[in-house]
């Protein structure tokens, strides 16, 4: 009986024993478990902190590239961090309070009973560049179409070419330049007139005649300026430009509307006709720049 009460007692503290065994190979399982989850934990979070920071430097590097193509597209894309609908709101806000205090220039659509429908077609063309390129600058001109009649050919030519035409932000109307602002203050820009445009002033309203190159009428801007009884002037092409030798031969100073609103625009950002002149005027027509001033450059530079 004694012997079978230690033997039952033996076989017990054996399996205490491996009970034992079995908790300590659990808490060493279980320890080493741990140390593997803290080391996934770390590795998890190692990778997490990379992946921000490629996310980061991709982010800022798209933002630097971003920032770059703006300053390269010019002065109109200023605020690159901003998305197009904001930028879309800056331009129209921009160009309603050019209608205010902005400088004040006119086309005058009067004379396209005398254009044919391919260039109808040109000059709605050239209105829809001349627009874009106030709307895209910094300091944007007040712009008006006179003397557009809704059932003219160039309004349907119009709103048939240019996408939102009828949403442009500039006044469109049927009258002339006239009968918007006083006959003394209006300055009509015309090729043939013998005064050259000194500088662009705000108290004036300058005129430009809505007429295509292929046109064959001679001096019909100057004509529809005497008609008008207004000053005229022309851009100073003589006094900073000279002409160039081409095999062809050919010169012109006949610019399009857009070529003379450009050069226009660019004048009153910069103070500067040898700018204008040269960042506008077409090579083709067979003018550059003077490399020497002229003796009237030199007195228009010094009158400003």
């Amino acid at each position: 009986m004694c012997e079978t009460h230690l033997n039952d007692a033996s076989e017990l503290l054996g399996l205490l024993h491996i009970d034992l065994e079995a908790d300590g190979e659990d808490r060493r399982t279980r320890r080493v478990g741990a140390e593997c989850s803290k080391n996934v934990l770390r590795k998890q979070r190692n990778w997490e902190r990379q992946l921000a920071a490629k996310k980061s430097k991709r982010k800022e590097e798209k933002q630097r590239r971003r920032v770059n193509r703006a300053q390269e597209s010019g002065p109109h894309t200023d605020h690159p961090q901003f998305t197009k609908r904001v930028l879309k709101a800056i331009t129209k806000e921009r160009l309603a309070e050019a209608q205010t205090t902005g400088l004040r220039l006119c086309v005058d659509l009067s004379m396209t009973d005398c254009m044919s429908d391919k260039e109808i077609s040109r000059l709605a063309g050239q209105l829809r560049r001349l627009y874009g390129s106030n709307r895209r600058a910094t300091r944007p001109f007040h712009l008006i179409l006179t003397d557009l009649e809704e059932d003219s050919r160039l309004y349907r030519e119009c709103v048939r070419m240019n996408d939102g035409f009828l949403n442009y932000t500039m006044d469109i109307t049927e009258q002339n330049c006239l009968d918007l602002f006083p006959q003394e203050t209006v300055v009509y820009l015309t090729p043939d007139a013998d005064e050259a445009l000194e500088t662009v002033d705000a108290d004036k309203v300058y005129v430009l005649g809505g007429l295509v190159d292929e046109s064959i009428q001679k001096k019909l801007s100057l004509s529809r300026a005497r008609e008008l009884s207004v000053h005229t002037a022309r851009l100073p092409i003589d006094e900073y430009m000279v002409k160039r030798n081409n095999v062809k031969n050919f010169h012109s100073k006949i610019l399009a509307v857009n070529q003379v609103f450009d050069i226009l625009l660019t004048f009153s950002e910069t103070d500067s006709w040898t700018q204008a002149l040269q960042a506008w005027f077409p090579a083709g027509k067979g003018y550059v720049i003077s490399s020497t001033p002229l003796p009237a450059a030199t007195q228009t530079q010094d009158s400003r």
